[in-house]
């Protein structure tokens, strides 16, 4: 009923609106990629984040649209290392990893193949070696949960067996359902996840999981004899407690560091409490995790970036892992280092791996910053250089690398005979 003054009565029924009144009712607990928040996420600082950086994400995507313009082509060049550098937008991803990785050319030209892998006959041992790692697969993710709709799984165990058929030395082995069950989550494809598994472990990481893994194997020498060069303290502690570097960065090379670094970030201390902003970038903290953005680098680049990724791990905690007293705590310092507010901020820990990527030297920063610290400050030649300068790895050539594969694997060998 209507009043003289034309106004509905207050007795009528009013239309309400459940409006959550909290970030933790406003954000889904699960994560974009399926991965469950821990309990001690910070949903107030995420929601604020997302906020404030919608606009920039808008920008980064509109720069990859112009730089793709709808072709199925990556060039090689400085503005485009930039780019990757800077981590690649989630829905531009998969096309740049198969794209750059030669993964693309590789499909196109075998149309048919991953389904006549799955067609065809398969070894008793392969199948069922996959499926005893199956639930063992990311447990924290809900889209690979057997509850799930779909379950992830299935596409997983295919993905699996089909390069276990089409590398027949290789089959599988522990470590693979973690790098395909990641390109499954981000490509969202199960051919894409073949092929792009098929250049990583066929071209980009050679011998990694061949049976005498002499790839890995190299590669951890490879990384011993760069921080002998570069970080001549933590190897001769290393050498002092006989300490294989193997028993320490395994994980990290045969994983790509997938359950090593971090996934889902928050603001959160390791007490759950709220820290200060970790970066100016509020997305390291949110979606463009580390070790997406290593992956990056690693389909766009090459393999070198497994070592500036460890190198600089090392040094940047080279008086945690140097308070070591045996070997117990040397394994456990190692395992610490790949915690924290560093690994964290992704945006800070990629620029500290790559800031001297070009054409500088570690030495010659550091010299060119002092010169400038000292114009500033006159009085203060002591004058603490940035962290930065000094956890930059340093140039790291290709040729570098390949020289050094080549003895460390000629050593492995004489010493397998």
């Amino acid at each position: 009923m209507e009043q003289r003054n034309g106004t509905r009565s207050s007795n009528q029924p009013q239309l309400r609106i459940n409006v959550p009144s909290s970030a933790r009712e406003r954000v889904d607990s699960v994560d974009p990629y399926g991965f469950q928040r821990s309990d001690d996420f910070d949903y107030e600082s995420y929601e604020e984040l997302m906020s404030e950086y919608l606009a920039v994400l808008t920008r980064r995507s509109i720069k990859w649209s112009k730089l793709l313009q709808g072709k199925r082509r990556v060039d090689r060049n400085l503005k485009v290392k930039r780019y990757v550098r800077k981590g690649v937008p989630n829905e531009h991803r998969p096309l740049v990893w198969m794209v750059s990785s030669g993964a693309q050319e590789r499909m196109e030209r075998n149309p048919g193949y991953y389904r006549s892998l799955l067609d065809a006959q398969h070894d008793p041992k392969l199948l069922e070696s996959i499926r005893t790692d199956l639930h063992r697969t990311f447990p924290d993710n809900v889209n690979f949960r057997r509850s799930a709709d779909p379950c992830l799984q299935a596409a997983l165990y295919n993905v699996l067996v089909a390069y276990g058929q089409h590398n027949k030395a290789v089959g599988y082995c522990q470590g693979m359902n973690f790098i395909a069950g990641y390109l499954i989550i981000i490509s969202k494809d199960e051919e894409t996840s073949f092929w792009l598994m098929e250049a990583l472990l066929g071209r980009i990481l050679p011998d990694y999981y061949s049976p005498a893994m002499l790839g890995l194997k190299a590669d951890q020498e490879v990384l011993g004899e760069l921080v002998r060069a570069r970080i001549p303290t933590v190897w001769r502690l290393m050498q002092d407690h006989g300490v294989m570097w193997s028993l320490v960065v395994s994980r990290w090379f045969i994983c790509l560091f997938i359950d090593v670094l971090p996934v889902e970030v928050t603001e959160r201390s390791q007490r759950g409490h709220v820290t200060q902003r970790l970066s100016n970038d509020p997305l390291c903290l949110c979606s463009h995790q580390t070790v997406l953005r290593i992956w990056d680098c690693l389909f766009y680049e090459g393999s070198k970036i497994l070592f500036r990724v460890a190198l600089t791990l090392i040094r940047h905690h080279q008086d945690v892992i140097l308070q070591a007293q045996n070997m117990p705590d040397v394994c456990e310092h190692f395992k610490r280092i790949t915690r924290g507010a560093f690994v964290e901020d992704c945006h800070a820990f990629m620029q500290v791996k790559l800031v001297t990527a070009r054409l500088f030297t570690t030495r010659s920063v550091s010299a060119l910053h002092l010169s400038k610290c000292e114009r500033c400050h006159p009085n203060q030649t002591s004058l603490i250089i940035p962290q930065a300068i000094f956890l930059e790895p340093g140039s790291l050539s290709k040729a570098t690398v390949s020289k050094l594969r080549e003895s460390c694997r000629a050593r492995i060998l004489a010493g397998e005979s």
